[in-house]
């Protein structure tokens, strides 16, 4: 098949990896692949200094996941949109942000059929939210990432009919040996100053355990600065390279996730291809893909009792105790690989494009 993938402006997110994985396994299985990407948009000297005043940086990141994919890139110079003279002729066009799905929706019938990749529900307030809700009541066939996203699809749009393809894990990059708790018990968690991802919640719940659990160690990472993690007692990595992030998985306990809204939550799984058990918001995959009490715990949105409660029944198992629930995590991720989501994925795009 013929297959393009509209992409947002590429950076070292999630969203962006997911893309660049289908894609270049779809590449090596022979199909014809070509991602087509966005640009940053140009910001003003004014913007600049408007954020600059906030306390807000905003640099285009150096890196992005599609750096040096072995298939066809198209960047465009600027924030788009993303028209017929970008688009080659294709048998299938996969929209992959609401924005992209926007553009996508102008495109000619030879560009493809058209698919909606739904990663995540962005409503999120810095968007224009009826273009973006509008977005998922446009008749293409959707693909989401979770059981929670096509709950979220039949309950708010009423659309039943989405394939549901799962995020697999990379085992050859996120693995651990059995292991029990370690001598001081560790908390880690991935640091965000995004409302989204929950971070102000995520600094609560740690502030809490630190003052609840004198001797608590706190490991975080995240390809943004965390100036403070020092003076906090965080034991903070700036941007690790990817083959040192499941050295930092396996150094924790229990793996944190305040998020109010995700559309999966990878972090989430490799941890638990860590050994490691999480603790999370009842989003994205771990809503589904978490045994309560055997692989870890949930606890609602915005709820810092619950969620600080819920770390301490972990740290509070007896080493035996632990390891069980170590092991059930690993288990439960254990045939949650890519090739299993490519080949769910490949054969999505078959059937839809024979319909």
């Amino acid at each position: 098949m013929r297959i393009t993938f509209l992409s947002p402006a590429p950076s070292m997110a999630g969203g962006t990896r997911v893309i660049a994985i289908m894609a270049r396994q779809l590449s090596a299985r022979g199909h014809d692949v070509t991602v087509v990407a966005t640009s940053w948009p140009k910001r003003s000297m004014r913007e600049v200094f408007r954020d600059l005043k906030k306390g807000i940086l905003v640099q285009p990141p150096l890196r992005s996941h599609l750096d040096g994919l072995p298939l066809k890139i198209i960047r465009l110079p600027d924030s788009g949109p993303i028209t017929d003279a970008e688009v080659p002729d294709a048998d299938i066009v996969v929209a992959t942000w609401w924005e992209t799905a926007e553009w996508a929706k102008e495109l000619s019938p030879s560009k493809g059929r058209k698919i909606y990749f739904v990663q995540g529900h962005e409503v999120f307030p810095n968007l224009p939210l009826d273009r973006c809700r509008a977005t998922y009541r446009l008749p293409f066939p959707k693909i989401v990432v979770s059981r929670w996203l096509a709950e979220v699809m039949a309950e708010e749009y009423g659309d039943h009919d989405v394939h549901l393809v799962q995020n697999g894990v990379d085992h050859k990059q996120f693995f651990a040996p059995p292991r029990g708790r370690h001598a001081a018990p560790t908390v880690g968690f991935l640091y965000s100053t995004s409302e989204i991802k929950g971070g102000d919640v995520a600094m609560r719940v740690i502030g809490d355990l630190m003052r609840r659990n004198p001797g608590l160690r706190v490991v975080s990472f995240s390809t943004q600065e965390f100036k403070q993690a020092r003076r906090l007692g965080i034991e903070f990595h700036h941007h690790p390279p990817q083959a040192e992030i499941r050295d930092l998985y396996a150094a924790c306990d229990v793996w944190l996730s305040t998020s109010r809204s995700e559309g999966f939550n990878l972090p989430a799984m490799e941890a638990m291809a860590c050994r490691t058990p999480v603790v999370s918001t009842r989003t994205g995959w771990p809503k589904h893909g978490i045994v309560e009490g055997v692989t870890g715990h949930t606890a609602e949105i915005d709820d810092v009792d619950g969620l600080v409660g819920a770390v301490e029944k972990v740290l509070a198992l007896d080493d035996a105790g632990w390891r069980a629930m170590s092991e059930a995590a690993f288990q439960s991720v254990a045939e949650c690989t890519w090739e299993r989501a490519v080949d769910e994925f490949e054969a999505t795009l078959k059937k839809i494009a024979q319909s």
